[in-house]
């Protein structure tokens, strides 16, 4: 049988894994479901017909109250009020019974209700014009007719109609037991079954964990910290690393870095082998252009001289050029954030005149309400006297008059702390408006600065103009050098290319071996450093008195 591989023995186990908790998930949605119906047909079928039976309940007591009344009372505005209890009572009556009738017509209300329902229909179809009837004959004062026709009809009916209502109450009650009784126990049902299927989840994970682990770990052949380890220190050079293979483990990851880390041992060591070999060669043939080398710095030093005199004149010129530019920008910034300071700074001592003329009118008028709440006080305690005279009728006007007073107290202190606090910000105002106008002094100084640096600015530019000159100088002279060593760079161009060329991947391959430490070498290699003259080919001796000039584009060549 073909072994998985890691990536399907993941996909398996999570997979079960989501499969498991969808189930779950599925699960607990249709327990939710069912609990959610059984919750709307509660409150939305049985506590609604309820509550609607309930208030119709009342509305025909209420209803057989009034027309009783209505009999007994003797004055108008009795019976007004009265009929007016019988007019919302029968509308009461009317709604809630259609409200009642409504919500029976739905498929899961069982017959026995709807039978209850029925009868309360026919009962109130012949109570009601019967209490209307009596409502009449009370106001049209035929009360004798009312009272018979209210103990002959009327209670009857009235006694067949409560009657219902009671029954259909206590129907109601017991559906709303049982109903509750069962939502009790599905709940319980579906808690148990979520809870099972929790643990068979947990279980199940923590199985594919352990297999999926194990199955891994005989995959890496080590701890993943010491396979990490391992790759370091080849990453790093070493090769010496000692790797703890299982002898039966030939296709871990393990194993295969055990595989290339002697195979890279056996090309290290070979390669570093042939690159010490280059490495001499080329030594011997970079000291071959030692004496050409030497003929060439004297005139390789002028040259590098006067290069960087000129260097050090351009960068100078640029210098003094970028910085007029930019001292010439600042300078016109400054001048333009100077005035608009000034002008701001104005209007900042305009501003704070204005607040503080504000602050004093506010004072003025906080120093009126001072007065008023020390008037109101004075009043106050006037009342108090008073009311203290009047003995007990007067008591609860001294109360007012105490609540009056502490009232103008807290005003009066209010009124002190708010002119204190606005005092404070008078005076800092005038500190702000002294400020500014010093703040408009200092701008009318920054202005006459800026136009002073522009001055200077204008004759940091005259300075630069004369040095441009200088280095006009010196280019010429560098071009004629330069002349003479294109001459003497053709003749050794060749062999000091080759030469660089040999160097140059001999020093490569010694260092590219040299970060790798094998069993077989005690040390790394490095790269025997060189003076500058070796990097040069001897020159043929036809060539020997133009080569004796030297040439700093040669040199630059190799």
């Amino acid at each position: 049988m073909k072994k998985l591989s890691m990536r399907a023995q993941l996909t398996i186990a999570f997979g079960g894994m989501a499969a498991l908790l969808v189930g779950i998930a599925v699960m607990s949605i249709v327990i939710f479901f069912n609990l959610y119906e059984r919750f709307d047909n509660y409150v939305n079928g049985v506590r609604a017909r309820s509550e609607a039976a309930h208030v119709m309940r009342e509305a025909v007591d209420l209803r057989a109250i009034a027309a009783r009344n209505l009999v007994l009372v003797t004055n108008q505005r009795d019976r007004d009020a009265e009929i007016k209890i019988v007019n919302q009572a029968q509308a009461d009556v009317v709604s809630n019974l259609h409200q009642l009738n409504e919500l029976a017509k739905d498929k899961s209300v069982p017959g026995e209700v709807r039978g209850l329902i029925d009868q309360i229909n026919e009962v109130e179809r012949k109570y009601s014009p019967v209490a209307l009837a009596i409502v009449d004959l009370a106001l049209h004062d035929k009360k004798e007719e009312a009272v018979t026709k209210m103990n002959e009809e009327c209670r009857p009916l009235l006694a067949s109609l409560v009657a219902a209502s009671n029954e259909y109450a206590r129907l109601t009650s017991e559906r709303s037991a049982s109903m509750i009784r069962d939502a009790e126990d599905n709940f319980s049902t579906g808690k148990n079954m979520l809870i099972l299927a929790s643990v068979l989840a947990t279980t199940l994970a923590v199985v594919a964990g352990a297999l999926i682990s194990k199955s891994l770990l005989k995959s890496l052949g080590a701890d993943p910290l010491v396979l990490c380890d391992a790759v370091s220190k080849v990453a790093s050079g070493d090769l010496t690393a000692e790797l703890q293979v299982r002898s039966n483990d030939s296709s871990s990851v393990l194993a295969a870095l055990r595989r290339m880390q002697l195979s890279l041992s056996d090309v290290v060591s070979s390669v570093r082998r042939d690159s010490e070999a280059v490495s001499t060669a080329a030594e011997e043939i970079s000291s071959g252009n030692s004496d050409l080398s030497n003929r060439t710095e004297q005139q390789a030093g002028a040259l590098e001289e006067t290069a960087s005199s000129m260097e050090e004149l351009t960068s100078t010129v640029r210098l003094n050029a970028d910085n007029a530019r930019q001292a010439n920008a600042l300078a016109l910034t400054a001048s333009d954030i100077a005035s608009k300071g000034g002008i701001v700074v104005a209007r900042v001592v305009d501003t704070m005149d204005s607040i503080s003329e504000a602050s004093r009118q506010i004072v003025d008028i906080i120093s009126v309400i001072d007065g008023i709440a020390f008037q109101t006080n004075i009043l106050a305690l006037n009342a108090a006297v008073e009311a203290a005279r009047a003995g007990e009728q007067g008591r609860g006007f001294a109360v007012v008059a105490s609540e009056v007073r502490n009232l103008a107290q807290r005003s009066a202190s209010a009124a002190r702390e708010i002119k204190a606090l606005i005092d404070n910000s008078v005076e800092r105002v005038d500190t702000g408006a002294r400020l500014a106008s010093d703040a408009g002094a200092t701008m009318a100084e920054v202005v006459g600065s800026v136009n002073r640096v522009t001055d200077m600015i204008a004759e940091i530019m005259g300075a630069s103009q004369e040095q441009a000159a200088g280095i006009e100088q010196v280019n010429r002279a560098i071009i004629e050098m330069d002349n003479v060593t294109q001459q003497n760079a053709s003749l050794v161009e060749e062999a000091a290319a080759a030469a660089a060329s040999l160097r140059d991947q001999a020093g490569n391959l010694v260092r590219t071996v040299s970060v790798f430490t094998v069993h077989a070498e005690g040390a790394s290699l490095t790269v025997p450093p060189t003076p500058l003259h070796r990097h040069k080919l001897q020159a043929p001796a036809k060539h020997g008195a133009l080569a004796g000039r030297g040439s700093i584009i040669g040199l630059a060549g190799v």
